[in-house]
């Protein structure tokens, strides 16, 4: 493996995922890992540059249509697609339709950068994983076929053990915490050939004892009350999380313009 790769720009396209939901900095602002990711590669590489145009609600239809041209007209040394598991998520989905958006999305990306990076999206342990799961797994095996047929990187955070627990996705069970994302960080920084900081990110958590039932019935309840019934809400009425927010990034900059 090349542990000493020459990328001098990052741009990464998607949904909350990429944003960094829920990753939360004092200021308000999410980090996420991307975020994680071009911090480290600015700082093996003096000038690296770096957008992140990701918008948290965005269905693979609207990421092609907001996205992915801007991010291939950027010409990046490197680009991440993370996108169409929002689509998954949804009570009627066309999965004809969002392998399609896909493929075009890499279609238009892959030639566009020196390295594009796509990803199995991790899913936590319960009930929604397991209703949603070969809609999922459609989705990922659309992934593999067309990395392979685009010379494009796979990042399997779907077979990680680690990122399936709980205990790495945060109150509202839709996003990963600010560990979650470190791992993910470490995830795709190896995979694009850097040198290892953390060999085991993929291994379990050492297992704690459980809340007790008390606990985990006053959690739920949270759950639904915050985020469930917001969240239903939106789907019924069209609405999405990221109606009206621009990309946390948008412009292809000097990270440490940036930081």
């Amino acid at each position: 493996m090349d542990t000493n790769p020459t990328y001098s720009s990052l741009v990464a396209v998607g949904d909350s995922f990429t944003e960094g939901m829920s990753d939360l900095l004092p200021d308000g602002t999410y980090r996420g890992w991307a975020d994680l990711l071009a911090a480290r590669m600015a700082a093996r590489t003096p000038g690296f540059r770096y957008a992140n145009l990701a918008v948290r609600g965005k269905l693979i239809r609207q990421i092609v249509d907001e996205q992915v041209d801007v991010a291939a007209a950027m010409g990046a040394d490197v680009i991440t697609l993370v996108g169409g598991l929002n689509d998954t998520l949804r009570p009627k989905c066309d999965m004809v339709r969002v392998r399609a958006l896909l493929e075009e999305a890499v279609e238009k990306l892959a030639p566009a950068c020196r390295q594009l990076v796509l990803m199995r999206s991790p899913g936590r342990q319960g009930p929604v994983l397991e209703r949603f799961r070969p809609r999922m797994e459609e989705l990922f095996a659309c992934v593999d076929e067309l990395a392979a047929r685009h010379g494009a990187i796979v990042v399997d955070l779907y077979g990680a053990p680690s990122l399936s627990d709980p205990r790495m996705w945060d109150v509202d069970r839709l996003h990963l915490t600010g560990e979650g994302h470190r791992r993910v960080a470490e995830a795709v920084w190896q995979a694009l050939g850097y040198e290892p900081e953390d060999t085991e990110w993929h291994t379990p958590v050492p297992t704690t004892l459980p809340p007790g039932w008390v606990m985990r019935r006053a959690a739920d309840l949270r759950f639904a009350r915050q985020h469930l019934l917001p969240w239903i809400g939106r789907r019924l009425t069209g609405r999405s999380s990221g109606d009206g927010l621009p990309p946390k990034r948008p412009e292809l900059l000097p990270y440490e313009d940036l930081a």
